[in-house]
Order: structure tokens, then C-alpha cells, then sequence
């Protein structure tokens, strides 16, 4: 029999092609820039794509990158023996990539990354906090808002409130006054957030403390949470905004380099400061990834009370690869730029498929 080259295929869907899609739908341009901004990890890790197909051929994998509208017929073609499937982008609202792993598992292709069912559930918060909560992890409890309208309402708050949309980039306030005193202010914000992007609101209770993320990248299949890496990601705000997010990626974070205005956040391994707040974290993660299936690669948001006290905000099935902070994180846990720790994270994975058909 011939011999088959195993081939990683890395599924993307592109800003351009998710904006020509949402004005097709009736959203005004600067709309559709904005919620496909979201995207922006597609536009980042594209010029990087040969140093990706390097990566593979020197440990024997052909590369192939496909973008979400072409996967359907791709993923069909493919060799379930000899496949490998890495989704880049996720969702189920705007976005489509959460279908990815549903065609690949329909085509009996291997998936890097979580099951399509947490592809789906990752991108509506409120439903996702609902799981968290019954798993007994520390997220805000939270009501829900639809123009103007309670559909469940919040719990007291003497701090105030976080109002942030369901399904589209839900750790982030869109505007800077998205922490309210009142929550009439909140209702007004889920009218805003339903003029503009059709979306509901979720409405948390405000915690206080430094935002941090832990990001995790599965180099060998056995690696479990001791390879987390746990940084606080300070940007000089108490939150982020839909203007300090566009600023950091695409087009707009590369005019920003180019005009030599990029800024990173600071990053700061919590650690350091604040062991154990590390230590719950990394056994917040181990509860996700046996009791929900998190596994080979995703990211996990908190904030974090300088008393240790620490507050699960979201995970993210399709963490952003090329964003600065998992770039570091490739860098200092693993020793290897992004393309090289993707390369090898997906030969591991086939090594062992092939071995146990052996």
C-alpha cells in the first residue's frame, strides 16, 4: 500500500468573509467591523502560515489551511487514518467555526481542541455559567436581558453590575460604562447592545480584582494542568472594551504597530505574588477539563482579589493562538515559537493514533 502522509488541516473562517456575510444580513458596516473583529486571530496567524507548513514537514506532516467556507468538501475528501483537524475560530452566533468539529466528527476525523458540544456552549455565557455553577466553580451568578427587558433577573449587588453581551466576546464591557450602579443603566445597555448587534445582555454582579488568564496548550497528550500558564493581563483599565480589543488585533492592531502605537498588556505570572490563587486556579482547570472536557488546548479568564479569592469569568474553546499573551505562553512554558508548538502538538497526536492502530 502506498504510504499516507499524515496531514494537519486548520480550519479558519476570515474577518472579510464573516463582514460580507453580517452587511449581506442588514447590519450597518461599522457594525459588522466591529463583531467580525472577533476574528481577527484568522488575520493574525495568516502570514505565518508557511512557517506553520515548515513546522510540520520537518516532523513529517503535510499542512493544509481551509477556510470555513471550503471545509465542508475538504473535510469529506480527508483521510480519517491519516487527518488531524485543528479549528481555529469558534461560535454559533455570528460566527460559524463551532461547526467544525460537528463535520469533522462526521467525516470520522480527529480533532485537536474540546468536543463540538463545548464549541456551542463556550459562546453563550449565560448558558455556559449555568454549567460552571453546577459544577461547583466560583462564576458570578447572572441575570439576562433582551432589549430593554428582564428574561431573568440579576441577583442583588452592593458593588453594582457587569453588563456584557451573551454571545459575542462576553468577557469584555463594549463601552466604558458597562459597570452600572443601576440597573435601569442596565437595561438601557441591553437596548444598545440589541440595537447594535442583536444580542442579548448578561448581568453579573461587579467583582472586583485583576484580570488573568490561563492558557493551556496540551504539548503531549498525558500534559494535564501543572503546564498552565496563569498571568495577571493588566492594560490599564478595570475591563476591556470593544475599542482596546480591536486595538491589540487584525488590521487595526497591525496599523497600530506600523504607526508604532502598539501597546501590549503587562503580564505578570500570579505566582509570583499570589501562590495561592495559582494553586485554585490550576485545580479550577483540572475540575473544567475532567468534569466539562476541556483538554488539549483552550484559555480560562478570572479576576482575582488580592486575598486569593478567585472568580471564574469564562473559558474559551478557541483560545487566540497568535495574541500576544499565548504567543509568551508558547515562549516560556514549552520553549517553542507558536508555529512550532502547534506542529508539535499535532504530531503527538497523530504518533499516537497511528501507534495504537499498529
Amino acid at each position: 500500500m502506498p504510504h499516507k502522509t499524515p496531514t494537519l488541516i486548520l480550519v479558519h473562517e476570515p474577518e472579510k468573509a464573516c463582514f460580507d456575510r453580517l452587511v449581506a444580513d442588514g447590519y450597518p458596516k461599522e457594525r459588522a467591523i466591529e463583531i467580525s473583529s472577533y476574528l481577527a486571530q484568522s488575520t493574525d496567524l495568516a502570514p505565518e502560515f508557511g512557517l506553520l507548513a515548515a513546522a510540520c514537514d520537518k516532523r513529517g506532516l503535510a499542512f493544509t489551511a481551509v477556510e470555513l467556507d471550503d471545509a465542508a468538501s475538504v473535510l469529506a475528501k480527508a483521510d480519517p487514518d491519516t487527518t488531524l483537524v485543528w479549528t481555529l475560530t469558534d461560535g454559533v452566533a455570528y460566527f460559524r467555526g463551532g461547526a467544525v468539529p460537528a463535520m469533522a466528527r462526521l467525516n470520522g476525523l480527529r480533532t485537536i481542541g474540546a468536543d463540538d458540544a463545548l464549541f456551542a456552549l463556550c459562546q453563550d455565557k449565560f448558558r455556559s455559567g449555568a454549567v460552571l455553577g453546577a459544577l461547583g466553580l466560583p462564576v458570578p451568578q447572572a441575570g439576562l436581558a433582551r432589549d430593554g427587558k428582564w428574561l431573568v433577573e440579576p441577583p442583588a449587588s452592593a458593588a453594582g453590575w457587569f453588563v456584557k453581551p451573551n454571545r459575542l466576546g462576553a468577557k469584555i464591557g463594549i463601552w466604558p460604562d458597562s459597570r452600572v450602579s443601576e440597573l435601569a443603566h442596565a437595561l438601557e445597555l441591553s437596548r444598545r447592545v440589541f440595537s447594535h448587534y442583536r444580542d442579548d445582555v448578561v448581568v453579573q454582579p461587579y467583582v472586583a480584582g485583576r484580570n488573568v488568564r490561563a492558557s493551556f496548550l496540551g504539548l503531549n497528550p498525558e500534559t494535564g494542568v501543572e503546564a498552565l500558564g496563569i498571568f495577571f493581563v493588566d492594560s490599564g483599565g478595570d475591563f476591556q472594551t470593544m475599542a482596546d480589543s480591536m486595538a491589540l488585533y487584525g488590521d487595526t492592531g497591525q496599523a497600530a504597530k506600523d504607526a508604532g502605537t502598539y501597546v501590549e498588556p503587562e503580564l505578570e505570572p500570579v505566582g509570583a505574588s499570589l501562590s495561592a490563587a495559582d494553586r485554585k486556579i490550576r485545580a479550577i482547570a483540572e475540575r473544567l477539563m475532567s468534569g466539562l472536557g476541556l483538554r488539549d488546548v483552550f484559555s480560562v479568564d478570572f479576576r482575582v482579589e488580592p486575598d486569593d479569592t478567585v472568580h471564574l469569568i469564562e473559558f474559551e474553546v478557541c483560545p487566540g493562538l497568535p495574541c500576544f499573551d499565548f504567543r509568551d505562553y508558547c515562549r516560556t512554558r514549552w520553549g517553542m515559537s507558536l508555529s512550532e508548538a502547534m506542529a508539535e502538538t499535532a504530531v503527538k497526536r497523530l504518533v499516537v493514533k497511528s501507534s495504537r492502530r499498529a
